[in-house]
């Protein structure tokens, strides 16, 4: 929910308070989009270079993820949502990593919609590790060059299977 704490500062309120009206944002998204027919819905919750925020932040940010999804696998289970996390889980306290777990698993029989949450996610990592794990033998050279592949610059459109791309930060 990148972009809250920016979004609470252009209005003169703390970033934990944009953080929360991100959630309420997210959570409106999530009934609209189950509304209106999307079959997945992809929101980013934190980013790895969020890691960069000081610790307090950091925590508190996993804090309120660990919230929103005690609440919204109830949601998500009333309305036969299948909720996911992508991204790492090696790097998040073990109290988010558990929740994680859990929603995962009692949401995993829903079919309505597909809501996945990206959470400790990077497309370059993401890319790297599908290379290294299609040829788990790689070289450190074939390695690399899966990381230069991941860091290029696309000027390309955006992919015609993203549907809409909301930044609940307001920009």
């Amino acid at each position: 929910m990148d972009g809250n704490g920016r979004w609470a500062g252009r209005r003169n309120l703390h970033r934990p308070a944009g953080h929360r009206a991100g959630v309420e944002v997210a959570e409106a998204v999530v009934r609209a989009a189950a509304r209106h027919g999307v079959n997945t819905l992809t929101l980013y919750a934190f980013s790895s270079d969020n890691w960069m925020r000081p610790r307090a932040e950091v925590d508190a940010l996993f804090g309120l993820l660990r919230r929103y999804l005690m609440t919204e696998t109830d949601r998500c289970l009333e309305e036969s949502i299948r909720l996911n996390v992508i991204g790492r889980r090696d790097r998040l306290n073990p109290a988010l990593a558990a929740q994680i777990e859990r929603s995962e698993r009692l949401t995993a029989a829903c079919s309505r919609m597909h809501l996945r949450l990206a959470v400790d996610y990077s497309s370059r990592y993401s890319i790297t590790e599908a290379g290294r794990r299609l040829r788990p033998t790689a070289s450190d050279e074939r390695v690399e060059y899966l990381r230069q592949l991941a860091a290029v610059d696309h000027s390309d459109p955006v992919p015609a299977e993203v549907d809409l791309l909301i930044r609940t930060g307001g920009e």
